[in-house]
């Protein structure tokens, strides 16, 4: 069966379900459960979220306490899930654009030359926002997903889950449970898989711990004098690299295959080098030091052929890939067999398969709809696109907002989005592309998940990427809700004009910031 399946075979959408649970109290897990309650005008029986860490938030949120064991000869000590936003972080999004729609991002204060928001202004809009949630008891912390797995015959979701709030009560120990759910709405995992360049030799230094990535990065401490080289040049790489100019060895590498982005703005500094790709990194021998402690060091090879030696560390801010690695669905050949990873369908290796597959509209699993996603893109303004896309999936389980029929049709969705990824792989780099970068693989930013900005069309709309579709989804929620029209958010020509002055003005409130040594 799989991609064979015909439209006369494949079995009709499922009954709007009963219960659904939201995994992931991030951004997208919050505004998902609010819509899911509110603009379904409490159709649904129950509608509960569950989150793994101590607190909302996601990324957002960064101050997990170590949770102790109570009993040191048996009990588990709860994982930590540390958030990859780093002390320092401030965004490059404006307020108007982290709000979700009837819920206004206040007004930072105090921030003449810095309009964007600090980690903890936005944790803190994020938690206001869970509040009425939390007290109505549909939010359950320190609540880990260990598995969501397919039932036969349209029966809905095994979830098994590990609660480690009873831990006090419980000996120090968690308790494992099962619960069935009719649907399920994914909304986390995106930041648990480090994208890892397939660089020789990248392998073995990170084994002898003188390569992280920037998910680990928790300032420049620890740091002085040490000899680094960043790899990217997208918003971490940029920060990583100067945080460390001040009390790193100069010059701080910054390893760049090609310019940057008009969306990730940086300075200019004199204490950081701009040096092309690495083509291989070589542990160097140990030699001891005066305190009789063995020190090991690497040389970094570029593409070019140039060596840099005596490095002490590498950080990459290579990104993440999609990995919902807990999600197990029935296999599409044949579903009498025991359920298989969702991700052992995809290649995390090659662009244009590096997602969450089978995705109708980025959001419904085309052989199930009964099981969602919400932020499996990598989006600009990924807390509206969020509002809109799980907007869009609340009308779509109430049957109000229309969907295809058969698994045919909600799986040519995925398929015109591979090839659309490929045919752009296909276009050779720009003609300025330097003899030393030639052989070089397209821009990381070329992939399924990453749909670009968008710009706008002669209608005054947005057309292609980000902004055609999150407009596609609104013009279904519109088309179903009239009165919705008012509150959601827009991706015409003024709203696109104001997402791209952001980045000029993220620019000023850097220099402004560097001048004023903020």
């Amino acid at each position: 069966m799989g991609d064979n399946l015909t439209e006369s075979t494949s079995p009709p959408s499922f009954a709007q379900p009963r219960s659904i649970l939201v995994i992931g109290g991030g951004p997208a897990g919050l505004v998902t459960l609010r819509n899911l309650i509110e603009r379904s005008n409490d159709k649904f029986e129950q509608v509960e979220l569950v989150e793994r860490r101590d607190d909302v938030g996601g990324v957002w949120y960064q101050d997990e306490p170590t949770i102790p064991s109570a009993n040191s000869s048996g009990a588990i000590n709860k994982p930590q899930w540390p958030s990859p936003a780093y002390p320092g972080l401030i965004g490059n999004v404006l307020p108007r654009f982290l709000a979700f729609s009837e819920y206004p991002f206040p007004e930072p204060p105090d921030h003449l030359h810095q309009p964007f928001p600090t980690v903890e202004e936005t944790y803190e809009y994020l938690r206001g926002f869970a509040e009425r949630y939390i007290e109505r008891g549909v939010v359950r912390l320190n609540t880990e997903v260990m598995r969501v797995e397919e039932m036969p015959e349209r029966k809905g979701w095994k979830v098994r889950i590990r609660d480690w709030g009873v831990c006090d009560d419980n000996d120090g120990m968690p308790e494992e449970r099962e619960e069935r759910w009719d649907a399920v709405v994914v909304c986390a995992g995106y930041y648990d898989k480090p994208n890892w360049p397939n660089t020789e030799g990248l392998d073995l230094v990170r084994k002898r711990g003188l390569a992280l990535h920037a998910k680990w990065w928790n300032g420049p401490e620890g740091y002085e004098g040490k000899k680094a080289i960043i790899i990217g040049n997208a918003n971490s790489s940029n920060d990583i690299a100067s945080q460390l100019a001040p009390v790193a060895q100069t010059p701080v590498y910054r390893s760049i295959r090609r310019p940057p982005a008009p969306w990730f703005p940086s300075l200019l500094d004199s204490r950081i080098k701009n040096v092309g790709a690495v083509k291989k990194y070589i542990l160097q021998p140990a030699e001891e030091t005066e305190e009789g402690m063995m020190l090991e060091k690497m040389t970094v090879v570029l593409q070019d052929g140039t060596e840099i030696k005596d490095v002490d560390v590498v950080i990459l801010g290579t990104g993440y890939c999609p990995n919902p690695e807990f999600v197990h669905v029935l296999p599409h050949e044949n579903e009498k067999e025991s359920t298989v990873s969702l991700m052992s369908y995809t290649n995390p290796i090659l662009p244009q398969l590096r997602r969450i597959p089978f995705l109708h509209r980025h959001i419904l699993y085309a052989y199930n709809p009964s099981l969602a996603f919400i932020g499996a893109i990598l989006a600009m303004t990924p807390f509206i696109v969020a509002d809109v896309a799980s907007t869009w999936l609340t009308l779509a389980w109430l049957g109000e907002a229309p969907y295809p029929q058969t698994i045919e049709g909600r799986l040519a969705f995925d398929r015109e989005r591979i090839m659309q990824v490929e045919k752009m792989l296909e276009v050779p780099l720009p003609a300025a592309t330097t003899d030393a970068n030639a052989d070089l693989p397209p821009s990381s930013f070329i992939t399924y998940a990453f749909l670009g900005p968008g710009d706008t069309g002669t209608d005054e709309s947005g057309k292609g990427g980000e902004a055609e579709y999150a407009n596609g989804l609104r013009d279904d929620i519109v088309s179903a809700r009239p009165d919705l029209d008012a509150v959601l958010p827009t991706w015409d020509a003024e709203a696109i004009k104001a997402r791209t002055e952001m980045y000029p003005t993220k620019y000023e409130a850097l220099k402004w910031a560097q001048m004023h040594c903020v």
